[in-house]
């Protein structure tokens, strides 16, 4: 922290130009965001009155501190999916939930099928690889592609916002030192009430509106499953949730068993989110792999491609944590608290508002999250949050950042393209399904906060 900080208005004026001036950066001028997110920390950094010789210090040491949890977490996650898909997993999920479910409940079947498959799987890859069900449940039955395609886009935004291994709650999570555990519960309590009513219900009722014939082109992901067998339903499952009940294990132990114990030592250590996707990744290189008939070769080259696009991820979300370290040394925090506290607005709440509105001026969910994020850094390091708290904020900011998607998230265009709407058409369906799980999302942890927290 600078030896003589600015003050109080000087501080959140100085929040509020790097905000502006990092949009500016990325929409305006169409600068790559982690370029951006390095810019304006340096140049916050100086105007902050951090010594020019511990600047660099700063940054090293605000991207070592995030990527050092986030590159493992993201890296096993995604060679996870990858494996998953690969193996045919994921059509294995669906194609039994569709069964099981029947066709008359097939919306409740495909918001299930979204929120399974998008935890592990990018929700880019995971609509592709589902839109031909959609397709095909929407041409025997002669509905609005709506009526199946706003339920599975739904579980797919809330996976994608609010549980982990997925890269927004990860990073916010890492950034303010909240527990994955408690992450994860809160993202299930909030998700699943989001999706139901922001995609079956909704979806139902925007599909008696906006009939959408199937488009004819249809886009398919490709697998390396040909000529070889595919998993079974159980075994994908459970590989899938493996990690996330060893992970909610550990937020249990330390709840229940006494400190310092040694079997506490050992559920830390198993049910650390490192041991937890590293254990569940070995078994499903061996039980969607070698088992399934993929050489060692084959296992190697489709954990080495499920690399290729995190790689921006993961240096965006490191950037992330350089904004929030340079926030911290300016001494923002209790400028920042003491600006909540003005508003006198919930920190849940706060987090929400700050979330949303990064969101509607630049479009990526991920980086909304990783933004706010770092403004709320501060406000929990000057503060005493319990860690369920902590675990409710991510799940606020997830929610924040999934509202209002628009003309300026890829989200709204790949679903504007497959589903082949106008984008008149989007905005009424899809913009406002994401505004609904938002909403939704943030109602339920408010309601929990204020029983439980």
């Amino acid at each position: 922290m600078p030896a003589d900080p600015l003050s109080t208005e000087a501080l959140l004026l100085l929040t509020a130009g790097s905000v502006g001036a990092l949009l500016f950066l990325v929409i305006v001028l169409r600068m790559q965001a982690f370029v951006a997110l390095l810019v304006v920390s340096f140049v916050a950094a100086i105007l902050g009155k951090v010594p020019p010789s511990a600047v660099a210090g700063a940054i090293t040491e605000g991207m070592g501190n995030t990527l050092g949890y986030i590159a493992v977490v993201i890296g096993v996650g995604t060679m996870l999916g990858e494996m998953i898909q690969a193996s045919g997993g994921a059509s294995k999920i669906a194609s039994t939930i569709i069964r099981v479910f029947g066709e008359r409940k097939s919306q409740w079947a495909l918001a299930l099928i979204g929120i399974i498959v998008a935890t592990p799987v990018f929700f880019e890859v995971g609509l592709i690889i589902f839109i031909p069900l959609v397709y095909n449940l929407a041409r025997r039955t002669g509905k609005s592609l709506l009526y199946y395609g706003i339920p599975l886009v739904a579980g797919m935004a809330v996976a994608h916002a609010c549980i982990p291994p997925t890269p927004g709650p990860v990073a916010v999570s890492s950034i303010i030192g909240a527990d994955l555990g408690w992450v994860i519960f809160f993202g299930v309590l909030a998700g699943a009430p989001a999706a139901a009513i922001g995609g079956v219900f909704f979806g139902n009722h925007i599909a008696g509106r906006i009939h959408v014939p199937v488009p004819e082109a249809l886009e398919r992901n490709e697998d390396d499953t040909e000529g070889r067998k595919t998993p079974g339903f159980l075994m994908v499952v459970s590989l899938i949730a493996l990690p996330l009940a060893l992970i909610l294990m550990n937020t249990a132990g330390k709840i229940i068993l006494e400190e310092g114990s040694a079997l506490l030592e050992w559920v830390s250590f198993v049910g650390h989110p490192f041991t937890a996707l590293t254990a569940a990744l070995l078994l499903a290189f061996y039980f969607l792999g070698v088992r399934l008939g993929f050489s060692a070769d084959e296992v190697q080259r489709i954990a080495t491609r499920s690399m290729e696009p995190v790689g921006m991820i993961i240096l965006l979300t490191g950037a992330g944590g350089v904004f929030a370290h340079i926030l911290v040394e300016t001494g923002i925090g209790a400028a920042l608290t003491e600006m909540m506290a003005a508003t006198q607005l919930p920190v849940l709440l706060f987090g929400f508002l700050i979330a949303a509105v990064i969101r509607v001026a630049q479009g990526s969910a991920t980086m909304a999250m990783v933004a706010s994020a770092g403004l709320l850094a501060p406000i929990v390091q000057s503060g005493d949050y319990s860690e369920p708290m902590l675990g409710a904020l991510v799940i606020a900011v997830a929610c924040g950042a999934t509202v209002l998607s628009h003309v300026n998230d890829s989200g709204f265009w790949l679903v504007n393209q497959l589903m082949g709407m106008t984008e008149a058409q989007t905005l009424r369906s899809w913009t406002v399904m994401a505004t609904i799980v938002g909403v939704v999302g943030l109602a339920v942890v408010l309601l929990a906060a204020g029983v439980w927290l």
